[in-house]
């Protein structure tokens, strides 16, 4: 089981707009009481709103519970709940497209502590995604790969690496060499006309990854959940990430290594596969409500 803790001067940082909710209640960002809270056996979920949508809100949740489940407790805070706090929050500061940030913390405690805010939210440029990113490998790996911790020491020395690199994300390495994940996204790679991508035991099951699983079947597009060793990166023809603000992502390289990632044509059949899913998504939730 992992411990964790969060401070309130770091969610000060991160929470942005107006207003955020702790417990139900509605208070301003400015309020010093943002700034006083702490929290232990903490866990978090990142949702991205689009169009006053809470994209894949269903999963989201699931994959919360599920990191509880995992550290051995269970979120008191029931779906329908929290859907209708995004929903107070949303409105409360003007229906922005934005992350949304869940935080429920001590898990232990019968009273838990459960926050939403909007948060700093960076998704990449046009020209970003016209040519891909740079990557770099980072020898690391997940102690707990299956829940969404909060673990700042990770956080830490992989941005100062990612600085030092010009990188835009780096692919955890694991003590045998094989490509687990990225530290803040899941990793697949193209070969020939199939997927590779790391298996569910060895990752973060992110939710747009399960999508893309989805959107592959659909479209027929085979995927080897497998661990892709360091040496076989010269077998690939492309690499993409996947992640709530990143969608699709292509990869111009991992390294020094360089990809054209953005000019093959399974990766584009994928990214078109995806934000068909997601327009489809967001229209049905809006038929719904």
């Amino acid at each position: 089981m992992k411990h964790t803790e969060y401070r309130g001067d770091r969610v000060k940082r991160e929470a942005v707009l107006d207003y955020y909710i702790r417990n139900g209640e509605i208070f301003s960002i400015q309020s010093q009481m943002l700034a006083d809270i702490t929290g232990e056996n903490t866990i978090y979920e990142v949702i991205r709103v689009i169009d006053g949508v809470a994209l894949y809100f269903e999963e989201h949740m699931e994959r919360m519970r599920k990191s509880a489940e995992i550290l051995g407790y269970a979120i008191n805070k029931s779906d329908g709940e929290v859907f209708r706090e995004i929903e107070k929050l949303i409105k409360m500061n003007n229906n922005p497209d934005l992350n949304i940030k869940l935080l429920c913390s001590n898990l232990h405690q019968e009273n838990q502590d459960f926050l939403l805010y909007f948060m700093k939210s960076h998704y990449p440029e046009q020209a970003v995604c016209r040519r891909g990113i740079h990557t770099i490998l980072f020898e690391s790996e997940r102690e707990n790969p299956n829940a969404k911790v909060v673990n700042n020491n990770l956080r830490q020395r992989v941005q100062e690496a990612m600085e030092t690199a010009r990188a835009f994300e780096a692919l955890l390495v694991n003590n045998e060499h094989y490509i687990t994940e990225g530290s803040r996204s899941n990793i697949f790679f193209v070969k020939e006309d199939h997927l590779i991508t790391a298996p569910p035991g060895d990752v973060l099951l992110g939710v747009t990854r399960m999508r893309i699983m989805e959107v592959c079947k659909k479209l027929q597009i085979q995927v080897k959940e497998e661990l892709l060793h360091e040496s076989q990166l010269t077998e690939i023809d492309a690499a993409f990430m996947t992640g709530t603000s990143v969608n699709v992502l292509p990869i111009h390289s991992i390294d020094e290594r360089i990809y054209h990632s953005t000019e093959n044509l399974v990766l584009q059949t994928v990214q078109k596969g995806y934000l068909a899913d997601m327009e489809a998504y967001i229209k049905n939730r809006k038929a719904r409500d």
